[in-house]
Order: structure tokens, then C-alpha cells, then sequence
């Protein structure tokens, strides 16, 4: 697996930031943060941040996740923070992509891409599109 393009482990290109704590309970035999454990912290920032899509666009566009790509650069610790930022990756008829980096003590330790079809639709709804489109991850200049 390649590492990662450069703007991709940067926390500028993303538009929404959140802070998770991470929790003895997601400790590996070895004091390390899981492979089980990153995709719940992943999971919470993500619901977290369409928590606050609902409540800026509209609430009856409904998904399923279809795939979930985490990349693991580096080891996370307990007890320090998780910093989880996102944004929208890439967008077509009824799905979308989410993109996350994970950081600690400013140190990019993980990516992950989740890629969400609608459900009971033929395409994205047109104001949840353009909602999307206010977060895309944007490549820094």
C-alpha cells in the first residue's frame, strides 16, 4: 500500500475538526491503540460530523456504509486525545465519500476513506448535493 499523497496528511485540507479521547479499553497487548479501536474512533467522528451536516441540510437523505479503507501510519496512545478531521471526498449519483486523517500530538497516525451509497433513491437529493459540496476536502494551496 502506498503512503498517502502529502495534502492528504495535512488537517488544513479538511474542513470539519474534532476532538475524540481515546480510552484504556482501546488498548492491544502491546499499550497501542487497536485496529478494532480506529474504527470506532473513525466511526464517532464521522457520526459526528453528519450529525452537524443534519443539522445545517436536510435529514431525510439516508445511507449505508459500502466500504471502509483505514490506513495505518503510525501508533495511537492512550491517554492522549485523538484528533479526527473530515470532509467529503468524492461525490457521485448516489453515493459519496467521506475522508478522515487521524492526528496525535499533530502527528498524522491514520487515514480513513468510507464511501456511502443512499438508500431508496436514484440520486443524492439536489439540496443534500450542494450541502456536501460546502465540505469537500480540498487540497491545500
Amino acid at each position: 500500500m502506498p503512503r498517502p499523497a502529502p495534502w492528504r496528511l495535512d488537517p488544513a485540507a479538511y474542513p470539519h475538526h474534532d476532538v475524540i479521547q481515546t480510552r484504556f479499553q482501546d488498548l492491544d497487548v502491546l499499550g497501542h491503540i487497536n485496529n478494532v479501536a480506529w474504527a470506532a474512533l473513525f466511526e464517532t467522528a464521522r457520526v459526528r460530523f453528519y450529525h452537524r451536516l443534519s443539522a445545517l441540510g436536510p435529514g431525510r437523505n439516508r445511507g449505508l456504509v459500502a466500504n471502509v479503507e483505514i490506513n495505518y501510519l503510525g501508533e495511537g496512545n492512550f491517554p492522549a486525545e485523538m484528533t479526527i478531521v473530515s470532509g467529503i471526498g468524492r461525490l457521485g449519483t448516489r453515493s459519496w465519500q467521506t475522508l478522515n486523517l487521524a492526528l496525535q500530538d499533530g502527528k498524522p497516525l491514520a487515514t480513513c476513506d468510507v464511501t456511502i451509497v443512499s438508500t431508496g433513491v436514484d440520486e443524492i437529493d439536489p439540496a443534500f448535493r450542494a450541502e456536501l459540496e460546502k465540505w469537500l476536502v480540498r487540497e491545500p494551496a
